[in-house]
């Protein structure tokens, strides 16, 4: 809407100075054409806004003057708990207003408060995925978002690790979570309440039916409870792994962490050549010889078996590969 436009770059020119059409046109997404369209409407409203002529000057207001139109709308409230997030916000659908809402509360705040802000938002940025992890595609975000915004039911088809694959649930919307990058929809059935991985949604589609809250639901303790209980299901097995101390301490940058978690807190002490036993949170057979290769020759495993047998034969695989090449 024009009026909020009109607003945005009253507050801009109170919150950043002089700033040229073209700086003005970058921050509102609009044409330069337009910045002095409303730059004219702003004067015949009688705000005190002039023009410095030459290659540095710009529009700027009068020294001293203020406006006290900086109140939030109900979006732009709603987008405060997302501040120093802008990725997620944009991700959300939320980027414009959040942006909006930050620029109303910048211009409400005095001299030094304002400064305060400004330091803090030059100083601090938040990049929620973890290293070497790209964004995953999340098409049904939106919806999703929409779903919980609003309380409506959602139905989706979603992909899971088990069979069937492929299931259809009609869920009520709860909370969305943005964790280690990955975006997780917490919802529930008629006979649960779980967390679904957004980026394996194939389809979803917002009903027009009130979705319900169970009483007293709260979402961050939910999800506490939550991930404990699935970091408990996932680590089925254990494996016996004799390493050497620097391996140990090496597990924390390449291992998930409960596993690098475990094996620390397991650990026996180091004898006189630097190795120690540990026991070592598994999923799988499969799963384990994965992981503990990374370790390298730095690491025997023990046990079980099945697992100390998979190693071996990497090993006379390797050695067939580099030894007798």
């Amino acid at each position: 809407m024009r009026a909020d436009r009109l607003l945005s770059l009253l507050l801009l020119l109170q919150t950043r100075g002089r700033m040229t059409a073209q700086g003005l046109a970058d921050e509102l997404e609009v044409s330069v054409r337009t910045v002095y369209r409303d730059i004219e409407s702003l004067g015949a409203a009688g705000v005190p806004v002039y023009a410095d002529r030459g290659p540095a000057g710009g529009y700027q207001l009068l020294d001293g003057y203020r406006t006290r139109l900086t109140g939030l709308t109900s979006d732009e409230a709603g987008t405060i708990f997302l501040a120093g997030m802008p990725g997620p916000a944009a991700e959300l659908g939320l980027g414009s207003v959040l942006a909006a809402a930050q620029l109303k509360l910048r211009a409400s705040l005095p001299g030094e408060l304002a400064d305060r802000a400004d330091r803090v938002r030059e100083r601090f940025h938040l990049d929620a995925p973890g290293w070497f992890r790209a964004g995953e595609p999340v098409p049904y975000l939106s919806t999703v978002a929409d779903a919980v915004w609003s309380g409506r039911r959602i139905e989706m088809r979603y992909r899971r690790w088990k069979a069937p694959r492929e299931v259809t649930r009609t869920l009520h919307p709860l909370g969305i979570v943005l964790k280690a990058g990955r975006w997780y929809l917490v919802a529930a059935t008629d006979t649960r309440t779980t967390a679904y991985r957004v980026s394996n949604i194939l389809d979803a589609e917002l009903l027009d039916e009130p979705a319900s809250r169970p009483e007293g639901f709260e979402l961050a303790a939910f999800w506490d409870e939550w991930t404990e209980r699935y970091e408990r299901s996932v680590y089925t097995g254990t494996a016996t792994v004799r390493m050497t101390a620097a391996a140990l301490d090496r597990m924390a940058f390449v291992f998930p962490p409960e596993m690098s978690r475990v094996a620390r807190a397991e650990a026996g002490d180091p004898d006189e050549a630097g190795w120690l036993v540990t026991r070592v949170p598994i999923e799988s057979v499969r799963h384990g010889h994965i992981e503990l290769l990374k370790l390298g020759a730095d690491a025997e495993v023990l046990d079980p078996p099945e697992l100390r047998a998979a190693f071996a034969e990497t090993a006379r695989g390797l050695a067939a590969t580099y030894l007798e090449a």
